[in-house]
């Protein structure tokens, strides 16, 4: 038996549960955001979809599913259901798009109403087209494919003739293709030579395969900032000694903790006052973050999922070992740091005296930051390992402020906050 849909739970602020995933182009660009509702395992997609209506709908009026996303297009899966009634909210929101699913394609009454939202500009996309050997469903999904401006074609499970031929099939329609299940860099390479608009997969989290680590003068710099920052004797003075040489990296950071986001009762006008009102740890953290984000070699969005990772962490250790929370910090900064750094995870280790928590948790998966970045990991995958309605809303509300906080650093961190200051 289905279950059934049950009132969505949103905290007393409001705050929906959702993820932002990102979709990137081939230059590794951010192309658009899929906008996902964590669900607890064995809840399907459409039950979760029904659920999170009303909640969603709210998120669209108030402007808070605006701020998640900023400026990005975004797609959002939209139940038959959502888009009888409501359909209309796409018209006055030019940037979110509907995600459809291909039993749309059924029904005629709705795809005149689609066809009429087209018209005024509003963005769709076939999910995970699969052409039907059946003539009356794959004239369903025909139907759509002459609406929609994007389509998923997965090509994980598919052989890549058969991948091919439903890149053409739907490239018959004028539709761009997006390709998902892209999981290693070799099949991004693969797709990347064919034309292709937007690529979503679990390989922007993994480092490139390469004969011989190496890592650029811009790199090793940054790891020997981190490895001077690891010093647990220093204080406020040596902070600012070790930063004072990298003046970029002091303007990008004294920009950061003097802006309005902190709200702070006077300007901190050195690295030294910064870190006596902030503290030593939460400065050498910041620190962390403004090297980290300054890698431009890598993709945008794998810095901001880094950010994210580190801010969440924190907060999730909180509540479990509030003594370690600036160590949990480093520790989800540091989890994709294989990745960031294209080497694997042993050998950027090598360069760096870590704490043996941070070391155990991303090496062996072991200690108390291990559970806390698997909790972490599920999330961004839109899952939950627990049906808790309390758990949900306390990750919602770290995830959402964890993103706010990444994506105002990263703005600092690369040079768009001060331009537009």
């Amino acid at each position: 038996m289905a279950a059934t849909p049950q009132p969505i739970a949103v905290n007393d602020d409001g705050i929906l549960p959702i993820v932002r995933v990102p979709v990137l182009d081939r230059k590794q660009a951010l192309f658009a955001y899929e906008l996902l509702f964590p669900r607890p395992a064995g809840l399907d997609i459409e039950t979760a979809s029904l659920a999170h209506t009303q909640a969603t709908l709210s998120a669209i009026v108030d402007g808070s599913l605006k701020r998640l996303v900023r400026d990005n297009r975004a797609f959002l899966h939209m139940s038959r259901e959502l888009l009888v009634q409501h359909a209309d909210i796409l018209r006055h929101n030019a940037r979110l798009g509907a995600s459809v699913s291909a039993d749309v394609g059924d029904d005629e009454q709705l795809l005149v109403r689609l066809r009429e939202l087209k018209g005024h500009g509003c963005l769709f996309m076939l999910e995970d087209f699969t052409l039907p050997a059946d003539p009356v469903h794959r004239a369903g999904v025909d139907a759509l494919l002459r609406i929609v401006q994007f389509a998923k074609v997965a090509v994980d499970h598919r052989h890549p003739v058969a991948a091919r031929a439903h890149i053409d099939y739907v490239h018959a329609f004028g539709v761009k293709v997006i390709v998902t299940g892209i999981d290693t860099h070799e099949t991004f390479i693969d797709y990347a030579d064919q034309d292709v608009d937007g690529f979503q997969g679990r390989y922007l989290l993994r480092p490139e395969r390469v004969d011989m680590p190496r890592l650029t003068p811009n790199k090793l710099g940054v790891l020997r900032l981190m490895g001077a920052l690891q010093d647990p004797d220093n204080g406020p003075v040596e902070l600012g000694k070790i930063v004072r040489d990298d003046a970029i990296l002091s303007y990008k950071l004294l920009g950061c903790v003097n802006s309005a986001y902190f709200a702070l009762p006077r300007q901190l006008k050195s690295v030294e006052q910064a870190a006596v009102f902030f503290g030593v740890n939460r400065m050498r953290n910041w620190i962390f973050t403004m090297a980290v984000s300054g890698m431009d070699e890598r993709p945008p969005e794998l810095l901001r999922l880094a950010l994210i990772r580190a801010h969440m962490c924190e907060q999730l250790a909180r509540s479990v070992k509030p003594e370690l929370q600036e160590m949990a910090f480093t520790a989800g900064l540091f989890s994709l740091l294989d990745t960031l750094m294209n080497a694997s995870m042993a050998y950027v280790l090598e360069h760096l005296p870590l704490a043996l928590e941070i070391r155990e948790a991303l090496l062996e998966g072991t200690g108390p930051f291990a559970t806390i970045l698997d909790q972490i990991r599920h999330w961004e995958q839109g899952e939950l390992q627990t049906d808790s309605e309390q758990h949900m809303l306390k990750m919602a509300t770290i995830y959402r402020d964890a993103a706010s906080w990444a994506d105002h650093v990263y703005a600092f961190a690369d040079g768009s906050a001060a331009a537009q200051a």
